[in-house]
Parts: C-alpha cells; sequence; structure tokens
C-alpha cells in the first residue's frame, strides 16, 4: 500500500524534464528546490522589469541630430534654471529698500546744539581767561567767531529762555522724515520704501503719504522760521551759522541690512519646475538637439543613473520576493486543491517568466509604433498584449485554485513593469480571470477559440469600465483601446492553442486537450486491447460510459473519466485469456493455478497497465488513474479459495498477499473508474437485471468498496456517493433493457417442429434428392464452417 507521498516520489514524474530525483541523489532535498527555483525566478523578474536604459545611455551636445525617438518613460519634474533666474531676481527687486528712521534724532540735534552753550559755566569764567575760552568754544564749534558773535554767544550762554525756543523750533521740523539725499531717496521711494524704526526694531511701509524732506529744506525752513522769531539780531546770526553744522537726517538708507534681506529673499524663492508626462515626446529621430531638449533629457537621465537603478532593482527584489512567497505560503495553507509539485513550480515559473518577457518586447513594439502612428496612443496598444496566455495555460494543466494564485502575481508583477500601473493591474487581473473561467472545460478544439472570443468581449467592457472611471472624453482613442481589447482576447486564444502541446511534451502534462486525442479509437492501445482482448475492450467501453454520466453529475471531469476508462485495463493485452470477459470457451485457466498465483496475475494487469501507458506517454493523470483503479481491494475469490484449499500444516493464506498494491483513489475521476469497474462487472452476472435488482447490486457494491476504506483519500462524499448510484442505475438500467419477444419466421418454426418429432401436414412436399455430383458436408468445426461464420 502507498501513500500520496510514496506516489508522488515513486518516479512517476515525467523523466525527460524533472530534475528532481537527480538533485535529491546529490543531497537537494524538494524543500531546497523550490527555495532555489524562487530565488531565480526573482532574479529572473529583476532583470527582465528593471529598466536598462542607464546602460544605453547616449551623450547629445546642441546642434547634434537625434538617433531615433526619445520619449519620456515616466512622469518628470525638472527645474527650469532661465526661468528660476528670473524669478530670483523678481524676488530680490520685490524687496522695498531699507531705510532706518531715528525717532529721537530732534533731541539729539538740540541737545547736541544748545550743549555748547551750556559749556560755559560760572566756574570756568573765574578760571580761565576770555581768550581761552574763546578758543576752546571756536575748537568745539568748528568756526571763527568774530566780537559781535562772541559777544552774542556769550549772552545765549546766559539766555534760557532763547534756547528753549531754539529748541522748540528744532522739534517742530523735525515732526517730518528728513533725508540726506532727497534725489537718491525718491528714486527708492518709486521702487518701495520700508522704514525700520531703530526704538522699537518695527518696519513700516512707506504709503508715500508721509512728508519726506531733504537736509538743506530743514536747514531753510529753520533759517526762515529763526528770522522771523522774536530772538535778537545777533542771536539770530548765532543759530544760523551754527545750525548747518547740527542738523542730521532722521532716515538714512541701511545698505547691508538691505543686501541680506535681498539674499533671503532670493533664496526662499522656489525654483521654477517643468513638467514631461510620461510618453511624451522629447525629440523626434531626425532633429536638431536644441538646449532646450538638452535640459529635458539630462532630467530624465538624472533619475535613472546607477544608484537609481541598483536601488529600483533591490526594491523590486525585495517586492517579488515578499509577493510570490506569501502568495504561494497563503495558498498551500488555506486552499485545499492547491498542492503544487517542484514540477507545476517549475512549469508556472517558466511561463511566467515567459509572459513578463514577452510583455516587456510587447512595450517596445508599442512604443515603435506609437512613434510610427503618432495619432494613436501608444499606450492603446498595450490592450492588444497577450495578459492572460499564463493563467490561461495554468488552468488548462492544473486547475481553477492555482490559477486564482497565478493570475493574482502575473498581474501585479504586470503592473510593475507598466510604471506602477492600477490600470495594468487591473486589466490584466480581469483578463485573466475571465480567460481561467471560460476554459475550465474543454471538451473540443473550438472551445479554446470560444474562450478566446468571449474573453474579447469581456476585454472590451474591461476597457470601458476602467475609461469611465476617468474624466477623459469618449473619442477616438477608446475605440482604438477598445478594438485592441478585442484582438487580445483572440490573440490570447491563438498562442495558448500553439503552446498546449508544447507544454504538454515538455512538462508531460495531460490537458483536455491531449484526452480528446486519446480518446480516440484509432489510437494504438486501443486498437490493441479491441483485437487481443475484446471483452476487456466491450467492458472498458461500457466503464467509460459510467464514468462520464458520474462525473458530470457530481462536477468532476467527465472528459479525463471517460478516456481514463478506456484505458483503465489496457494491462490485461498482455495475458487476456486470463480474465473472463475473454474467455469464450468453458475452459477456464485458473483452474490450473494455485490462487497465489492467480492473485500475482490478477495484480501484474495493474503494472503492466501503468508500463504501457509510460511507454505510450499518456500522461501522469491516467497513470495514476490506472494505477488506482483497484486501490488496495481485496480478490475475495482467490482469497476464499486458498482459505478453503490450505494445508493446515502450510503456512496459512495472508490476505495481504491477495489484495491490490494500491495506492488508494486519490481523485475523484480515480474513485469513478474504480466503482464503475466493479459495477460494470457485477452487472453481467444479474440473470434478470431489472431495475430494483440493478439497484440493489449498485448499492451493495459501493456500499462495499467504501466500508473496505477504498475511498479514504479521495474527495467524494457521501452525497457523491449517492448521485453516482442514481447515475449508474440509470446507466445500466437502458444497457440491460428488456427486447419484444418477436414471432419466430415460418421456416425456423417447421424446423423447429421437425425437431420435435412433429410430421409436416402438407404429405406431398417432400425434400429433393441429393445429386451424385454433390459434393459432401465438410465435417463440423473445419475451416469452412469458420468460414461460414466469418471467424476465419
Amino acid at each position: 500500500m502507498m501513500t500520496k507521498s510514496e506516489k508522488k516520489s515513486d518516479g512517476t514524474s515525467c523523466s525527460r524534464f524533472s530534475l528532481s530525483p537527480a538533485l535529491e541523489r546529490l543531497g537537494v532535498t524538494p524543500r531546497q528546490q523550490r527555495v532555489c527555483l524562487m530565488i531565480l525566478l526573482v532574479c529572473l523578474l529583476v532583470f527582465i522589469i528593471v529598466p536598462k536604459g542607464v546602460l544605453t545611455r547616449i551623450d547629445y551636445a546642441p546642434g547634434d541630430v537625434a538617433r531615433r525617438d526619445i520619449k519620456a518613460s515616466r512622469d518628470t519634474l525638472f527645474p527650469d534654471e532661465k526661468l528660476t533666474a528670473e524669478k530670483r531676481l523678481e524676488a530680490e527687486n520685490a524687496v522695498p529698500v531699507l531705510y532706518d528712521f531715528d525717532p529721537t534724532a530732534s533731541v539729539t540735534v538740540s541737545d547736541q546744539l544748545l550743549g555748547v552753550f551750556t559749556q560755559i559755566d560760572p566756574e570756568l569764567m573765574r578760571n580761565s581767561s576770555i581768550e581761552e575760552i574763546r578758543e576752546s568754544a571756536q575748537a568745539n564749534l568748528g568756526t571763527v567767531l568774530d566780537t559781535l558773535d562772541w559777544q552774542a554767544f556769550l549772552s545765549l550762554a546766559e539766555n534760557g529762555a532763547a534756547l528753549q525756543q531754539v529748541r522748540q523750533m528744532v522739534a517742530r521740523s523735525y515732526r517730518q522724515k528728513v533725508v540726506a539725499n532727497l534725489g537718491l531717496f525718491e528714486s527708492d521711494r518709486a521702487r518701495g520704501v520700508v522704514f525700520r524704526n531703530l526704538d522699537t526694531q518695527q518696519d513700516s511701509l512707506d504709503d508715500g503719504s508721509a512728508p519726506v524732506v531733504g537736509l538743506d529744506t530743514l536747514q531753510q525752513s529753520l533759517t526762515a522760521e529763526l528770522q522771523t522769531s522774536s530772538l535778537e539780531s545777533p542771536h539770530q546770526k548765532v543759530f544760523q551759522e551754527l545750525l548747518p553744522k547740527f542738523l542730521r537726517p532722521n532716515i538714512s538708507f541701511n545698505q547691508n541690512e538691505y543686501e541680506h534681506r535681498k539674499e533671503l529673499a532670493r533664496a526662499s524663492a522656489q525654483p521654477v519646475l517643468l513638467q514631461i508626462k510620461k510618453g511624451e515626446m522629447i525629440v523626434r529621430e531626425g532633429d536638431r538637439i536644441t538646449p532646450e531638449h538638452l535640459v529635458k533629457i539630462s532630467a530624465m537621465e538624472e533619475g535613472r543613473g546607477t544608484w537609481t537603478l541598483w536601488r529600483n532593482a533591490a526594491g523590486l527584489l525585495l517586492s517579488s520576493i515578499l509577493l510570490i512567497f506569501i502568495g504561494h505560503r497563503f495558498a498551500w495553507r488555506n486552499i485545499r486543491k492547491y498542492r503544487t509539485e517542484n514540477r507545476d513550480l517549475t512549469f508556472m515559473m517558466t511561463i511566467l517568466i515567459l509572459s513578463v518577457l514577452l510583455l516587456k518586447i510587447g512595450i517596445f513594439i508599442a512604443s515603435a509604433l506609437g512613434s510610427a502612428f503618432p495619432y494613436v496612443e501608444h499606450t492603446a496598444y498595450y490592450y492588444v498584449l497577450p495578459f492572460a496566455v499564463g493563467t490561461m495555460l495554468v488552468r488548462i494543466v492544473l486547475n481553477s485554485e492555482v490559477a486564482l494564485v497565478f493570475a493574482a502575481i502575473s498581474a501585479i508583477l504586470a503592473g510593475l513593469l507598466f510604471g506602477n500601473s492600477f490600470v495594468i493591474f487591473v486589466f490584466a487581473f480581469l483578463s485573466s480571470l475571465g480567460a481561467a473561467h471560460w476554459v475550465r472545460q474543454v471538451t473540443e478544439r473550438s472551445s479554446l477559440f470560444r474562450a478566446g472570443f468571449r474573453l474579447s468581449l469581456f476585454n472590451i467592457l474591461i476597457i470601458f469600465g476602467l475609461h469611465l472611471l476617468t474624466t477623459k472624453p469618449f473619442d477616438l482613442q477608446l475605440l482604438y483601446k477598445l478594438g485592441f481589447g478585442a484582438v487580445g482576447g483572440v490573440t490570447v486564444a491563438v498562442i495558448v492553442t500553439g503552446l498546449v502541446p508544447l507544454v504538454e511534451s515538455i512538462f508531460c502534462y495531460t490537458t483536455n486537450v491531449k484526452l480528446l486525442e486519446l480518446a480516440n479509437m484509432n489510437n494504438p492501445l486501443l486498437r490493441d486491447l479491441m483485437i487481443h482482448a475484446p471483452g476487456t475492450y466491450h467492458h472498458s467501453i461500457v466503464v467509460g460510459n459510467l464514468a462520464e454520466s458520474a462525473a458530470e453529475t457530481i462536477g468532476a471531469n467527465p472528459l479525463l473519466a471517460r478516456v481514463a476508462a478506456y484505458y483503465h485495463d489496457i494491462g490485461k493485452i498482455r495475458k487476456p485469456l486470463y480474465f473472463v470477459e475473454n474467455i469464450s470457451t468453458h475452459e477456464n485457466r485458473h483452474d490450473k493455478l494455485a490462487p497465489s498465483m492467480s492473485a500475482l496475475i490478477l495484480q501484474a494487469h495493474v503494472k503492466d497497465g501503468v508500463d504501457m501507458a509510460r511507454d505510450a506517454r499518456l500522461g501522469q493523470r491516467l497513470v495514476d488513474i490506472i494505477q488506482q483503479h483497484h486501490g488496495t481491494s481485496l480478490m475475495k475469490f482467490f482469497y476464499e479459495k486458498a482459505k478453503n484449499s490450505e494445508d493446515p500444516d502450510v503456512q496459512q493464506a495472508k490476505e495481504s498477499d491477495y489484495r491490490y498494491l494500491g495506492p488508494k483513489p486519490q481523485t475523484r475521476e480515480a474513485a469513478l473508474i474504480m466503482l464503475a469497474d466493479a459495477v460494470e462487472a457485477a452487472g453481467r452476472t444479474l440473470v434478470d437485471p431489472t431495475p430494483a435488482r440493478i439497484q440493489g447490486m449498485v448499492q451493495k457494491i459501493i456500499n462495499k468498496i467504501f466500508i473496505d476504506g477504498q475511498l479514504d483519500e479521495c474527495e467524494l462524499t457521501l452525497k457523491n456517493l449517492h448521485n453516482i448510484a442514481k447515475s449508474f442505475n440509470l446507466i445500466l438500467s437502458g444497457t440491460f433493457h428488456h427486447r419484444v419477444d418477436y414471432p419466430e419466421p415460418v421456416s425456423k418454426e417447421r424446423s423447429a417442429d421437425k425437431a420435435t418429432g412433429k410430421v409436416d401436414e402438407d404429405h406431398d412436399r417432400k425434400p429433393a434428392k441429393e445429386t451424385k455430383d454433390q459434393k459432401d458436408t465438410p465435417p463440423q468445426g473445419s475451416a469452412e464452417d469458420l468460414k461460414r461464420l466469418g471467424m476465419s
């Protein structure tokens, strides 16, 4: 008896392709093989998907002729140096000219002016001569005072009221802003001026309403006010000579701070960014390269440097490892029918690599077509690419659960390949699911093309739905996309039709397409079975009908069940006369054999069938069913015969010696073959096969197999067994139906009367006498007799 794991490691895999046995002999476990496959797959994906533009960079100079069309491979923002410089210059010019405003200037001027008089105190007059005091005052004032001016000066030093009056004049004059160079200020004022209060350090923008005068205007206004004042004439003359030396502006240009503010404004000005959209034509082949072209090309190349390339490769490597690992692990743990062997993983890896490579080539072709036909967006050509080829192949070869996982992984990788495109991901995923759905049961070759046409319509709906999610108009480009999507569906069917035989040959898979070929009754194995074991051939045909009908009832694969039934007993070709359905006489060769030898012969037909199936390359699925169709069931007739004839002094018969070697059926189709095989054989033993007897016989056979535990390792449920029994009853009732008892012809009735001794009532009719030259009747059993029966 073999378990499922033992079966897989029993050398049943395709020896032409599988490297697992050789690697295991080298000490590489299946788990390590899977890890190596994943690493190899990820490395190849990264090599294909990561752009290689940095490796083929072409350096251009202004005036060169473009050797090829240069398109933007991605959306890019790049700074425009000229516009940025202009923007920064504008930012500098927008900074208002800075003038410092001193609100204490009037007080300072008054104190300095009047401080000259307060320096002449009585103590100084007593201790110094007049000439010494005069020379000291002239030195402080920076002017020469004649006798009259000196006399006036001395009198002012003692006249506090006059000094206070002058202080008030100065304070009134400084209520307005005073600048040293009024002409320069007016030119700055035209560009904008801001005043900074030196006391509060706060800026106030000049709105042009505040009066500003020059220093000479201030002096003239003070001189005019002095002349109209009540001061004595000598006092007026002294102040008129002293005022120009002490007056100063209360606003002054601060060049250092102004330059600092301009630098800050320049630095704060953001660069002007220009955008290049993905797919935008930068320069066409044959055009001359301009400086503007070079700026755009350089911007595109900056994002594709060596460091960026390696960073993208590392990110894609890590993402792909996580995607494939978690996808495979989750499916293995949570999806019951996801049970992939290393051969299956190798097949899926090969298909995934070829699919991504095909899409990569398609991108280049789409770009070339976009350049040749600029009125069609190059992205429209993407929808003609065969995104669903891999998933359709996986569904045909394996099953729906594996195809679902493959569709998700391949769609994500397609989105990454097309520049992280969510639209491509959705289209590839939905298209792949549709393709897998419509090849669920390929019962004829035209099924693939029908699936392709359905996929074309489905692609149109996907593209239209994705278009509705955008704000793009319903223009001619949409029609192009819809047309390319329809062509893409048919393209997938054509490619898959060509690849299926190649996949079957390389990976030794048995697909529904190959099953259709094997169902041809002109197959050499079936012809040999028909010639050498006609009873077994007829038995296989009936078993095929039973298994196919039951498979349709429970949702299994009807085509696989029927074809497997045709070949399940091909091992009987080597010893056909040892099986009762092929014995035409009453002689039974097992009567002369020991029960143990008969059991070995019956066991051998399973092994011989497996060997013949492998030699004929029927495929692993058929080989498995041939090996499992008897399971480990007991050959009860020979076992009972051995028990009844055993000698007490000899070792007793072991039940295990009279059981088939197995393994038990692992799939629903193998279990159906076992049940149909047993039911059909038992049905031939019914004397009066009425529907009630057929139903009882079917129920008894199924219960016996179920109780024996032969169905423990397959996925049949009690409800399935009930439906199978109903299907068997229907087919067998039609096969063993009663016929109408037609009356015998007159000639046969007379012959029957003669045989019973009755006398013919017509005495005038007598048989003719034999002629002398009539030949003698040949003896019974001669060659002539065989010739008449059509057997020679």
